[in-house]
């Protein structure tokens, strides 16, 4: 017995011993291998790089003479003769130039996917979803999105939700505030805008009501880990090498442990969103997910991805739009009255929800908004991998896997595109004979183009086109620092610092 006894023990000390050895050399060679990785992706990007921009970028002596990263880079591509610049530090190269963007996008879409590194970067959040993938499963999910969003009975079914939002919340919330001169009677334009657009789609896309924008602004589990997960994920690209975020990913530590932990509420609620749908049934129902279940039912991994997908395009998007808008008609209010007069003109009261036949005859509206966007995209940039060596129309070469930014941001303030008065904001350079007049999508990529022209644009413009005729039509919302640059934060779409704090009075006369 104390034979078997000794042997068991030194069985145990031996088993103890390989697994010490087993977690070391595992542990060093990670080690190893990240910092190989690393010093790969650094010889890569010739970190030794002294040109002014890359200087300026590695020092960020930029935040000097720029409140924003984007009026930077719509700095440096104003001057540059091409309206293309090299960030060679990053890898990545960025254009404003018209022709690069068509080419890009329709020409050659075929070399510029969104590319692994994209989809390894928002893997996480977004998974297999349409706006983070390429090819067949591209395809696929597009084709279900553009049969879905372009039936009558489905934007009939938007504006009704839309419609009733605002009625029965955002201008009774407005309401409320109305002539408060206190600190009470301030309210967050951005923040209202985001619970208004996140109830929407929610209610459009799951037939599920969060209740954002109940009357004492409930604060939404849900939409703060999808806040959150957004902003992580979009700051895992402004790391100066991908091994960091992967590292801290691996040890579960930093903002990669918060990643995870916003990430595992948005699958809860998805998988919630879909368990309820499944359970009350889902034939004959109006909304998307109940319409995506009865053509794929049996992987619920994949309707997850499409649920955040969806929240991503239909509600930051929309918000930052709206923000924008109102920011820009505080310091124009000639702007306002303008749009006023069209309402009431094709409306006859102040303050109504227009119908479709009513939205098709404000054109002053439209241009206003396509305006707002022009100068203030919701989304600043986007970015594609080149797959093969190729030379852009400008005669940037470009070689495989590098990174090609387009940037809308800058486009909207590049006077060789928009002329001398390219920083000003004039509804009326869209309207001939008062009748709006569209130009290129690739001279105004605020919506993609090409094949992936955004799916939702129709319903985008609905959705701000009631909330703007609604408010402008019923309320004088005055921006409390109207003369302020606006400072956007890190995010997939533009989000401003600090919000938009607003004082509302009802409109007289």
């Amino acid at each position: 017995m104390n034979t078997m006894s000794a042997l068991s023990v030194n069985s145990g000390h031996n088993l103890d011993s390989i697994s010490t050895v087993f977690c070391f050399l595992f542990f060093f060679f990670t080690a190893m291998f990240s910092l190989f990785s690393l010093l790969l992706f650094i010889l890569r990007l010739r970190p030794w790089c002294n040109c002014h921009v890359c200087r300026s970028f590695l020092t960020s002596s930029w935040t000097k003479d720029f409140a924003n990263f984007c009026d930077w880079y719509a700095h440096l591509l104003r001057k540059s003769p091409t309206g293309t610049i090299h960030i060679h530090v990053l890898g990545n190269i960025v254009t404003s130039n018209p022709e690069n963007v068509e080419y890009m996008l329709k020409t050659r879409f075929d070399n510029y996917p969104k590319g692994k590194p994209f989809t390894v970067l928002l893997g996480d959040l977004l998974g297999r979803g349409i706006f983070n993938v390429d090819g067949d499963m591209w395809r696929f999910q597009r084709k279900m999105a553009s049969l879905e969003l372009g039936s009558v009975t489905v934007r009939s079914h938007a504006l009704e939700v839309v419609a009733a939002e605002i009625q029965s919340r955002l201008i009774p919330l407005m309401a409320s505030v109305s002539g408060n001169d206190s600190d009470a009677g301030v309210l967050d334009l951005q923040d209202l805008f985001r619970r208004f657009s996140f109830d929407n789609i929610c209610k459009f896309s799951f037939g599920l009501d969060p209740g954002c924008l109940e009357p004492s602004l409930p604060v939404s589990k849900f939409a703060d880990a999808f806040d959150l997960a957004s902003k992580l994920s979009a700051e895992r690209a402004m790391t100066s090498s991908p091994v960091f975020w992967k590292i801290k990913r691996f040890f579960n530590v930093g903002s990669e442990k918060q990643l995870k932990e916003a990430v595992r509420i948005i699958d809860d609620q998805a998988k919630e969103m879909i368990k309820q749908r499944r359970k009350m049934g889902y034939v004959a129902k109006n909304d998307l997910l109940s319409r995506f279940m009865a053509i794929v039912n049996d992987d619920d991994q994949f309707l997850r991805d499409i649920v955040v997908s969806f929240l991503l395009a239909g509600r930051d998007t929309i918000s930052s739009g709206l923000t924008s808008l109102f920011y820009l008609l505080s310091q124009h209010p000639e702007v306002t009255r303008a749009i006023r007069e069209e309402s009431d003109q094709v409306m006859g009261r102040a303050g109504a929800i227009p119908s479709f036949e009513q939205m098709r005859e404000m054109h002053y509206l439209h241009a206003v908004l396509y305006e707002t966007m022009r100068l203030f995209p919701p989304v600043q940039f986007d970015s594609k991998f080149c797959q093969e060596d190729d030379v852009l129309p400008d005669g940037t070469f470009v070689k495989s896997g590098t990174r090609v930014t387009y940037h809308p941001y800058a486009m909207g303030r590049m006077e060789s595109i928009w002329g001398p008065d390219c920083l000003d904001f004039k509804p009326e350079r869209w309207l001939k004979n008062g009748v709006y007049s569209p130009v290129s999508p690739y001279k105004y990529p605020v919506f993609q183009g090409g094949d992936r022209v955004c799916l939702g644009k129709e319903l985008a413009l609905v959705e701000m086109k009631c909330a703007a005729a609604a408010l402008v039509g019923r309320f004088d919302i005055r921006v409390s620092q109207p003369g302020q640059v606006p400072r956007f934060a890190p995010g997939l779409t533009a989000t401003v610092r600090g919000g938009l704090p607003v004082r509302v009075e009802e409109r007289r006369g």
